[in-house]
């Protein structure tokens, strides 16, 4: 298949951002997410929308959730420039899924399966370098020296956003939000589940194996 039209979906620390890396590379797509679009249209021209602010960069610079009907523009754009790509991030509820269907037609619609404890396990033991960003993780793929930077060596912190607690609520709302639209894509035959608890390379096996098979 010449520059598929990929969607990857999963939970947060389900692996979409690594996977996708191997999916650009192997299949010569782009990687569009909602955050890189995001900040790629800040300035963008939304005053036709009828909405508070005119551009993208308003609500960002207040700190406000982008509406919608933003998202689905810019997701739109970023679509259209593309030849091929792997969507990951969108959509995340059933009114972007809708939107979606009269952007594009998909090729595959691929789902990261993992179940909850080992997504809290991923993201509560992740650590950020404060100096440089680097990341680790405890288990995974642990600094030299506990706490310590391998690259620049500054201090090892916890985000706030991978707290349990926070993680706990960020699981929440993509069970409540979200996972009606991996249902939605089941239903219509068009889902491709994988299972995200294998090693990153089986993980990466079995989606190559799921596009190849696609074409």
């Amino acid at each position: 298949m010449d520059h598929p039209r990929i969607l990857i979906m999963g939970a947060p620390g389900a692996g979409k951002g690594t996977q996708s890396a191997n999916i650009t590379d192997a299949f010569d797509v782009e990687h569009v997410t909602t955050g890189d679009a995001l900040r790629s249209n800040d300035d963008m021209d939304i005053s036709d929308l009828g909405l508070e602010y005119d551009t993208p960069r308003a609500y960002m610079d207040r700190g406000e959730l982008v509406p919608d009907e933003v998202v689905n523009a810019i997701v739109e754009k970023a679509l259209a420039d593309a030849a091929g790509f792997v969507l990951d991030g969108y959509p995340r509820n059933m009114d972007q899924a809708s939107e979606l269907e009269d952007m594009t037609e998909l090729d595959v619609v691929l789902s990261l399966e993992v179940s909850e404890d080992e997504l809290i396990d991923r993201l509560t033991g992740r650590r950020v370098c404060a100096d440089c960003g680097a990341n680790y993780h405890v288990d995974f793929d642990p600094p030299e020296t506990d706490g310590v930077c391998d690259e620049c060596g500054g201090d090892l912190i916890q985000r706030d956003d991978d707290t349990e607690e926070t993680v706990t609520d960020r699981l929440r709302v993509y069970h409540e939000n979200t996972e009606p639209v991996i249902e939605y894509y089941a239903e219509q035959g068009r889902l491709e589940r994988i299972d995200g608890e294998q090693t990153a390379d089986a993980v990466w096996d079995d989606i190559r194996e799921t596009i190849e098979r696609a074409a």
